[in-house]
């Protein structure tokens, strides 16, 4: 299976729209790839809290559109990053969007855990509730976000839901990378799974991006990580290995929390 993963730039001197067209174009670049990754909110940026309200738009608003044809257009599967939604009977939501090859909505995933400790996105968004898989013909897709890679409950969710793959789509800050490389490693190794973590690069809001996306085999080694400016990764990995590794070192069998109701006393 081919994956490009694409960290994009972004830059407060470049229009919404004009960073649109320019990710819908490296998006139809990657024709021959099985699965394209993008970003968590590459439209704003994650840090750019004030423009949230500026920028939402409906789920099948401009992005959803672009999004799609440049799926349809390169044959791909595409984690099209996420996007501030403006729900019309709610709040805004850190909305991710996935498309089929032939442009087709496969999913949408609601961030659940909100960055900001009671400022910033955790009050301007809302948080959704659902575990999201997606099923390629390769593999299964579990989507997460950003900060929900802090919280090792929800990937064994998706595992639990099927999840072989698992994709971390973020605007993650260069102070923290180092927690960045180290929890990307630790998800796929405790999951038994691949995980592929696109973030952006760049500066907005005053906030340096981390850039260095990674992709992790089920082992915690990595295949391959980008640097700190704008990049296409691009890596081929054998879906067969998650079956191969949970047989090998069946750890995920010997889980004893989480599995059964508590004992009486």
């Amino acid at each position: 299976m081919r994956a490009s993963v694409i960290q994009i730039a972004v830059n407060e001197d470049e229009s919404v729209e004009a960073r649109r067209r320019r990710v819908a174009a490296t998006v139809r670049e990657q024709a021959g790839a099985d699965l394209v990754v993008l970003p968590e909110l590459w439209t704003t940026g994650a840090f750019a809290y004030e423009e949230f309200g500026r920028e939402a738009e409906p789920l099948e608003g401009p992005t959803y559109e672009a999004m799609a044809k440049a799926a349809s257009d390169a044959g791909v599967w595409l984690h099209a990053g996420s996007i501030p939604e403006r729900d019309p009977d709610g709040p805004l939501y850190n909305t991710s969007l996935v498309f089929s090859p032939s442009g087709d909505l496969a999913a949408a995933y609601r961030k659940i855990h909100r960055f900001g400790f009671d400022k910033g996105e955790a009050v301007l968004m809302g948080a959704g509730s659902e575990l999201v898989t997606v099923r390629l013909p390769e593999t299964t897709l579990g989507l997460s976000t950003c900060y929900d890679l802090r919280f090792p409950e929800l990937y064994r969710g998706l595992v639990d839901a099927g999840a072989e793959t698992l994709v971390v789509s973020a605007g993650w800050p260069e102070r923290r990378r180092s927690h960045w490389t180290l929890l990307a490693q630790a998800r796929a190794v405790e999951n038994q799974s691949f995980l592929l973590a696109c973030a952006t690069a760049g500066t907005h809001a005053g906030v340096p991006q981390a850039g260095h996306s990674i992709v992790v085999d089920p082992w915690g080694e990595v295949l391959a990580q980008a640097g700190a400016g704008e990049e296409v990764l691009t890596v081929e990995f054998d879906p067969g290995k998650v079956a191969a590794t949970r047989e090998q070192f069946p750890a995920l069998k010997d889980r004893m929390l989480g599995l059964q109701p508590p004992r009486r006393p």
